[in-house]
Formats: structure tokens, C-alpha cells, sequence
């Protein structure tokens, strides 16, 4: 399929030689927990994918970063979808790093590129009413820093990961509270992983429980957000529509291989196979206009709204394709191999990330009712 070798291209460009590496290991292996890819996603230096070259990192644009993580979800499902969270953070961060050049997020999106580092993330992400920089752990003020205490679960990477970030608040004396972000060491004491994630679809994105609890963060390691209310609100929508974008392009990726089983097996009609064509390539192109408007500095309410209408979009078009997907390949092609039950499985799983539907009927109304004339 020419779209999918556009994206094994891209992606071979940037993180060459990961594509070939991950074509030997068993896709059972790959979606397993004890998988090889985040390994190999790290030598390859798939941590700077998405950080720009000021930073040290590989400066893929949303329209590459998109086109990558759709080749790597069809080769490993489940390392798109954990590496999204990553870079998740990393855009969140960077976005902080060009409001405070010089400063800690500054040095620490540059340590991420240089040292291969991968971040799992506390933030509240992809939450309506709740931006990423709600504080999701308490912190209490002791000598020389904060003691940290919450959970994040699923966290996915949480036994990969290099560092953990969470957003806290902290006390000031006036009784106020200023928002920061802390970075917490994978070793640090207090930190600990617990099982979470029972079921095999995914396994391999390693989405268990993190645990903070009475975890001591020198002050140094807590990126403060003094920023005016409105470039705040700026940073948290272009770290969300960030997510938006990628975690659907990994189930795009998913939907796409078992569409490219059934184009290279010639199961059905032509008409047919056009069709499922047909379907994924109008979510790609859903997808790269959520990419454009990030390229274009978008990043208000209305651009969040219509990111998230496309990620609803797709999430039905893929839906719809992995069903026919596996429909046309048929009955044996099921009971031989375990892939097809698989991929058709773990496509469904973009509806369970946040926001849920019904949490954005309210907002989307809301946005409709101050734009009567349509979407634009």
C-alpha cells in the first residue's frame, strides 16, 4: 500500500534502520510484556523524535511525527501507543522550554535528546475541564525541596521510563498555590511500579501503576509555570491536541495492517479493497489537518474542539475498517494466525482514552451554538 510505505519512508528517515529490527521479532512477542521494541525504539533514538533541532532532537514536524507513528503502529502496536505519552511530554515541555529559554525544561528537553531518555507521564491528560497542568500529586515543602505523594494509573512506559513527570501545585506563604512541573527520577526512592494493566491487548506498552509516595524532589528539579493565564492555557491546548494526534495515529497505524493484509492477499473485491482504501486515507488526511493546525500555532479552544472531532471521526472510520478488514480476510485467516483477532482487538481501544464521547458532547455544543454558520 503506497501510503504506508510513504510512512515506512518518513519513518526510516528519521529512526532509520527500527522498522527493519522490529520486522524480525513475532508480533506476540512485540505485543507482550516482556516486548523488545521500547528497547529498540530507545537505541534508535525514538525519544528525540519529536524535539526540535534547537533542543538536540530529530525536529520531526506533526506532519512527519504522524506519519512515523503510523508506521511503527502497524510494525508494534503497543509501542506507538506507550511512546505517544512520551512525546506527549516532550511536546508539553518544549512548548514550556521556548516560553523560559535557558531554563530548566530548557536543559532537560536537551538531556532527553542527547541521552535517549523517555519520559512517562503524570499529567491529567486529555481530561475536559482539567488542563494538563492540574496538579495530580500533593506536594509538601521540606528542606531544600517538596515531598511528593500520588499515583498515576495505567501510566504507560512505567518500567522503561527514565523519569516520570507530574504536575503539582505548590504552596506559597501568602496560602496561594503556583503550578509546576516536577521531574521525578526512575530510581528515586519512594517511586515504585505495581501491576495494573491485565489484559494482553497492549501489554507491551507497559501501562501499569506508578506509585509517588513520600518521594523527596530537590527544588531544582521542578519547572514552575509563572506564565500569564492565557499562554498557559496556549501550552496546555497544544500539549493536548499533541496527544490527540498521535495516540489516534497509532490506531490508524493498527487499522492499517490488517488493511494491508488484506490488499497483499487480494481478499475480496477490488472494489471492496478500495473501499477499506478509501476509509483509512480520509482519516489520514482528518489527522493531518489536526497536524497543520499545530504547525500553524493554533492553539485555542476551537482548535482543541476540532482536533477532537477528528479524533472522533476516525475513531468510527477505523472501527468500521478493522471490522471489514477482518471480515475479508476471513474465517482461516482468524484461526491460523493469532494477528488478525489481535489487531481487530486492540484497534477498539482508542475509544477508552480521554476524553470520552460524552464528555465532549457539552463543549462541542457549546462550540456549534457560538458558531452557528458550521465548522471551520
Amino acid at each position: 500500500m503506497r501510503p504506508l510505505d510513504d510512512a515506512r519512508q518518513t519513518c526510516e528517515t528519521f529512526l532509520p534502520g527500527l522498522l527493519k529490527e522490529l520486522g524480525t521479532v513475532p508480533l506476540t512477542l512485540l505485543e507482550s510484556s516482556d516486548s523488545p521494541a521500547i528497547d529498540a525504539f530507545r537505541r534508535h533514538n525514538g525519544p528525540a523524535l519529536v524535539i526540535p533541532k534547537q533542543y538536540g532532537g530529530l525536529g520531526a514536524d506533526p506532519l512527519q511525527a504522524l506519519a512515523t507513528t503510523r508506521a511503527l503502529a502497524c510494525a508494534a502496536p503497543s509501542l506507538a501507543v506507550g511512546t505517544t505519552m512520551h512525546h506527549f511530554s516532550a511536546a508539553t515541555l518544549f512548548n514550556l522550554a521556548d516560553s523560559d529559554p535557558g531554563g530548566l525544561s530548557s536543559l532537560f528537553v536537551q538531556t532527553v535528546a542527547e541521552e535517549h531518555l523517555l519520559i512517562a507521564s503524570g499529567f491529567s491528560e486529555g481530561k475536559p475541564g482539567q488542563g494538563i497542568f492540574s496538579p495530580t500529586m500533593k506536594a509538601k515543602p521540606c528542606e531544600g525541596g517538596y515531598v511528593l505523594n500520588g499515583t498515576k494509573k495505567p501510566c504507560s512506559l512505567s518500567r522503561s521510563m527514565d523519569m516520570l513527570t507530574a504536575s503539582v501545585a505548590i504552596p506559597r506563604n501568602d496560602g496561594g498555590r503556583d503550578l509546576a512541573v516536577a521531574l521525578i527520577p526512575r530510581d528515586s526512592e519512594g517511586l515504585s511500579v505495581h501491576p495494573f494493566w491485565s489484559s494482553w491487548a497492549l501489554a507491551g506498552a507497559e501501562s501499569d501503576e506508578v506509585r509517588v509516595t513520600d518521594v523527596f524532589v530537590q527544588d531544582e528539579l521542578l519547572v514552575r509555570t509563572e506564565l500569564e493565564e492565557e499562554r498557559l492555557s496556549s501550552l496546555q491546548t497544544i500539549g493536548l491536541i499533541w496527544f490527540e494526534l498521535l495516540i489516534s495515529a497509532s490506531y490508524l497505524g493498527i487499522a492499517s495492517a490488517l488493511a494491508e493484509r488484506v490488499w497483499q492477499a487480494e481478499r475480496g473485491g477490488a472494489t471492496e479493497r478500495a473501499q477499506l482504501f478509501t476509509r483509512l486515507e480520509s482519516a489520514t488526511l482528518l489527522l493531518e489537518s489536526v497536524a497543520r493546525m499545530i504547525i500553524a500555532g493554533e492553539a485555542d479552544d476551537a482548535a482543541l474542539t476540532k482536533s477532537l472531532i477528528a479524533r472522533y471521526a476516525v475513531q468510527d472510520i477505523l472501527g468500521d475498517t478493522s471490522r471489514k478488514a477482518a471480515e475479508l480476510l476471513g474465517g482461516m485467516a482468524f484461526i491460523k494466525s493469532p494477528d488478525v483477532a489481535y489487531l481487530t482487538a486492540a484497534c477498539t481501544a482508542l475509544s477508552f482514552h480521554p476524553p470520552s464521547r460524552s464528555a465532549f458532547t457539552e463543549p462541542l455544543l457549546d462550540y456549534v451554538a457560538k458558531r452557528p454558520v458550521g465548522l471551520s
